[in-house]
């Protein structure tokens, strides 16, 4: 069995719908439906069972036995970086954490876990995986920091698989669900459809307008990180996952509207609450990953914008 948590999420369904593809099914697919909406994410899948997340924390916490299971995939998280209630964020994404990674070294379980590029906050040291470059700058940062952190010190030298993978900023289908936390993908093909306009910001930090730059991963990249990481189980570690090409935010409205046919590109204000808390750069470096073994490229943006909003985006 594989378990998946956070299986009706955005990257945990897409990870789930690959193990189909692979024809694995025996799957517990973990998440909290109380947005029922992720429904749209899992109707078509196929698993063996679905267990609410608190009711598997609890059978967790109890050592229950799920049987035969090869490997946790940890996908379940506060992903929303304005939460700014720190009790509840560090009990979502870092005690959580810790129980299962706890559970997967007392049984030699592989795990693979979502660690976040937002350690790095505004990168003034560079995005390597090194303490000496990690400086988040809010509470969700914070929480994917401290557990990098815990990692590092409880699971060196572990007999079992423990993988943890900093996703730079993902996008594809599934992440209708998100809200304002989904990708500039999503928001700009739904500004264009609705409105023709495409609203990026206006330059800041030195940058000119929508000349910020990002490392844009296609979601299908990042589940294909996923699953070599499930057949290599000697590999472990903490690994960057993005392009290590960073492109501007018109890069991306460009792909979209070249995807749409439509559309054109309007600068609003940058808005004052995020001067000083905002990545204007990010960027992959995929030493660690590409010495790791892992060689498959990455989808450039209007590679990935192709495949996203030309199968129907903003609702997929």
């Amino acid at each position: 069995m594989i378990i998946v948590t956070g299986g009706a999420g955005f990257i945990g369904s897409n990870i789930v719908r690959a193990l189909n593809r692979r024809g694995i099914d025996d799957i517990l697919l973990v998440d909290n439906l109380e947005n029922g909406r992720k429904v749209a994410n899992i109707a078509d899948l196929r698993i063996a069972d679905y267990m609410e997340y608190d009711q598997f924390l609890d059978k967790i916490n109890s050592n229950h036995v799920f049987g035969d299971v090869r490997a946790i995939i940890h996908e379940g998280a506060c992903s929303a970086t304005t939460e700014w209630n720190g009790r509840y964020v560090m009990q979502i994404n870092y005690d959580y954490s810790k129980a299962l990674l706890q559970w997967c070294l007392a049984r030699s379980v592989s795990y693979i876990y979502a660690s976040s590029a937002s350690v790095y906050g505004l990168g003034e040291h560079g995005f390597r995986e090194d303490l000496a470059c990690e400086l988040p700058i809010n509470m969700y940062a914070y929480s994917k920091f401290q557990f990098d952190q815990y990692v590092r010190r409880h699971a060196a030298g572990a007999a079992s698989q423990v993988v943890g993978l900093r996703y730079f900023n993902v996008y594809g289908p599934g992440e209708a669900h998100k809200g304002s936390m989904a990708s500039t993908a999503f928001h700009f093909s739904r500004q264009i459809r609705e409105t023709g306009v495409a609203r990026l910001f206006a330059g800041v930090d030195g940058y000119a307008d929508g000349e910020q730059q990002r490392d844009f991963v296609y979601v299908g990249d990042c589940v294909d990180v996923n699953l070599w990481f499930l057949d290599h189980p000697e590999r472990r570690g903490i690994f960057n996952c993005g392009t290590g090409k960073p492109q501007t935010f018109n890069d991306m409205a460009r792909a979209v509207i070249a995807t749409l046919g439509q559309g054109r590109i309007e600068y609003i204000p940058f808005p004052d609450h995020l001067k000083g808390a905002y990545q204007s750069y990010t960027c992959a470096d995929l030493a660690k990953l590409r010495a790791a073994g892992y060689d498959a490229p990455f989808k450039t943006v209007e590679e990935g914008v192709k495949a996203y909003v030309g199968a129907g985006a903003p609702n997929a």
